[in-house]
């Protein structure tokens, strides 16, 4: 592929791409401008350094897996929103290793305000624990216990760390189980616990 038609937007999908296909962690400018067939120099009026271009990738999958989960669990609520969301997330994370690994980076703080991908993500999270009715801090409380779980896992399913015989689609819908039966069931918070987290993607 030639350098004309090259733009921002095309760069961060395919370093997206490339990501999910070598990790997140080896994408470089040099490894980018290879699949384009271009000198490294033609990427640089769009990106940077290989930072910004991790940057770009990060942004782009934050709003991808957005994407992804407000479609699933659009019109849903509840135990039914809680496994749309699950599911999605899961789906993504498994689908799109690299794209995945680049959505959970630590981004400047100016950048996450900015970043449309990562509002929604938070804004999706907090919005799908309407129903169980809680307030801070046991709100956020709640969207740390999803995140972790979630992500450890995908990441567990990602790696083979599941040795066990038992069927990993089994554990996975009965770790969603115990998730509702925990937000349904969510104990009192310790007297003098205060203060509702910045919603910036990084609850």
């Amino acid at each position: 592929m030639g350098r004309a038609g090259l733009t921002s937007g095309r760069v961060a999908e395919a370093a997206a791409d490339l990501a999910d296909k070598v990790g997140f962690e080896k994408i470089t400018v040099s490894a980018l401008a290879r699949s384009f067939g271009v000198a490294d120099a033609s990427l640089y009026s769009h990106v940077k350094n290989v930072q910004d271009l991790r940057t770009r990738v990060a942004v782009l999958a934050a709003s991808e897996l957005a994407d992804r989960i407000a479609a699933a669990v659009a019109g849903r609520a509840g135990k039914d929103a809680l496994t749309a969301f699950a599911h999605a997330y899961r789906d993504f994370a498994l689908a799109h290793p690299g794209r995945y690994a680049a959505a959970q980076i630590q981004l400047d703080p100016d950048v996450a305000a900015e970043s449309a991908g990562h509002r929604r993500l938070a804004e999706t999270t907090y919005a799908m624990l309407h129903a169980y009715e809680l307030s801070e801090p046991d709100l956020t409380d709640a969207v740390r216990l999803l995140r972790s779980a979630f992500h450890g896992f995908a990441s567990f399913e990602a790696t083979g760390g599941f040795g066990f015989s038992r069927d990993i689609q089994a554990s996975w819908e009965r770790a969603i189980e115990a998730l509702h039966a925990a937000l349904e069931h969510w104990p009192a918070a310790p007297s003098g616990t205060t203060g509702p987290a910045a919603r910036d993607g990084r609850a």
